[in-house]
C-alpha cells in the first residue's frame, strides 16, 4: 500500500508503532521497522546516555528508517532533541507541546516531523510550523489523551491541512486502518496491539491484562490533573478514578500515587501500584504474535477491504 505517507518515510508500510513511554525500546522498534513499518523509540524522561545507546542499538538490529518520540514537556527534551540530531535519526513524532522551536534544526538535519495532535488548531499550527504530517490521536488511545474520538477528529484534521494525516487511537487490525483511509488519513499509528507481540519488552503480566481484557476494561484516570490517561482496569486504576471522582484522593496525593507507576507496571508487572497503560481497543487483541505477522496481517486486511 502506497501512499505520501510511505513515499515520506521510506517504509514498506503505512504502519507506525506508538512510542510508548517506558515501552517502546530498541528490540520493538527494529522489530517493527524490519517488518516494514516504522518503529519509535520513546525519549520520555529517559536519561540521554540511555537514549543514545537506544538508538545505535536499533541501528545494529535494521537498516530500515525508525524514529523516535519525543515527549516535549520532559525536562530533557532539549538534549533529546539534539541527539536525534547528533545520532542521524530519520524521523521525530512528538506530543504534550509544541515542537517549533527544534523545527528549524531538525529540519536542516533532514528530519521528517510529525507531531502528536489532539484538535484541528494545533494540527493547522504544527503545518505552518512545517511538520511533515500530523497524527490525529483521538482519546480511544492508551496512556495521556484528549477528549475528541478518532472516528470525529481524523476527517476534520484531514480536510484543514495539505500535509499527509495518520489517524491513531483504537486502531489494532485492517478494519481500523481501512476505516482511518476512508475517513482520509494515509496513515496509522498503532500502540496497544504491539504490546501483545513477541518482541515487546514488557513484563508478562502486562502482556496477560491486555489479552484479557475485555471492551470495557479501561478507565481513565488524572482528568483533574489536567493530564488524563486511559488505562487497563485493575483495582489500583479504579482507586484512583474513584478518588478523583468522590474527592478523597487530592491532585498532590493523586500525583503521589502515580509517580513511577508506569515504571512499575512495564518493568515489575506490579498490579497493585502499576498504571497499565493501554488503549481502548484491547478488547480485541487476543493473541501474541510477531510484529512482521501483526503488520503484514493489518496491512493486508486493509488492502483487501479497500481493494487495493
Amino acid at each position: 500500500m502506497k501512499t505520501r505517507i510511505t513515499e515520506l518515510l521510506g517504509c514498506e508500510y503505512p504502519i507506525i508503532q506508538g512510542g510508548m513511554a517506558w515501552v517502546a525500546e530498541h528490540t520493538l522498534a527494529s522489530a517493527v521497522s524490519n517488518a516494514g513499518g516504522i518503529g519509535l523509540i520513546a525519549g520520555g524522561n529517559a536519561p540521554i546516555d540511555y537514549l543514545r545507546e537506544q538508538i545505535r542499538l536499533c541501528k545494529e538490529k535494521t537498516n530500515k528508517p525508525f524514529g523516535v518520540n519525543i515527549m516535549l514537556m520532559s525536562t530533557n527534551a532539549d538534549d533529546l532533541a539534539q541527539l536525534c540530531i547528533d545520532e542521524g535519526v530519520k524521523v521525530i513524532t512528538t506530543g504534550a507541546g509544541n515542537p517549533g522551536k527544534y523545527m528549524a534544526a531538525w529540519k536542516e538535519a533532514g528530519i521528517k516531523v510529525m507531531p502528536v495532535v489532539p484538535s484541528v488548531a494545533l494540527a493547522k499550527r504544527m503545518e505552518k510550523s512545517g511538520a511533515d504530517a500530523v497524527i490525529a490521536e483521538g482519546t480511544e488511545s492508551g496512556g495521556h489523551i484528549g477528549e475528541n474520538t478518532t472516528m470525529c477528529l481524523v476527517p476534520q484534521v484531514v480536510d484543514a491541512v495539505e500535509i499527509p494525516v495518520i489517524a491513531a487511537g483504537g486502531i489494532a487490525d485492517g478494519r481500523g486502518m481501512a476505516a482511518a483511509f476512508m475517513l482520509g488519513a494515509e496513515g496509522v499509528q498503532i500502540g496497544t496491539r504491539f504490546l501483545a507481540s513477541e518482541e515487546c519488552q514488557i513484563h508478562p503480566t502486562f502482556k496477560e491484562l491486555v489479552i484479557k481484557a475485555k471492551d470495557t476494561d479501561n478507565i481513565v484516570t488524572g482528568r483533574y490533573t489536567g493530564h488524563p490517561c486511559r488505562n487497563i482496569k485493575t483495582k489500583f486504576a479504579k482507586k484512583l478514578a474513584t478518588g478523583e471522582k468522590d474527592g478523597t484522593l487530592s491532585p498532590e496525593e493523586f500525583e503521589q500515587l502515580t509517580v513511577g507507576a508506569l515504571r512499575r507496571a512495564v518493568v515489575e508487572g506490579d498490579v497493585e501500584s502499576g498504571s497499565f497503560l493501554c488503549g481502548a481497543i484491547s478488547g480485541m487483541v487476543n493473541e501474541i504474535k510477531t510484529c512482521a505477522d501483526i503488520v503484514k496481517e493489518i496491512n493486508d486486511g486493509a488492502e483487501k477491504l479497500l481493494k487495493i
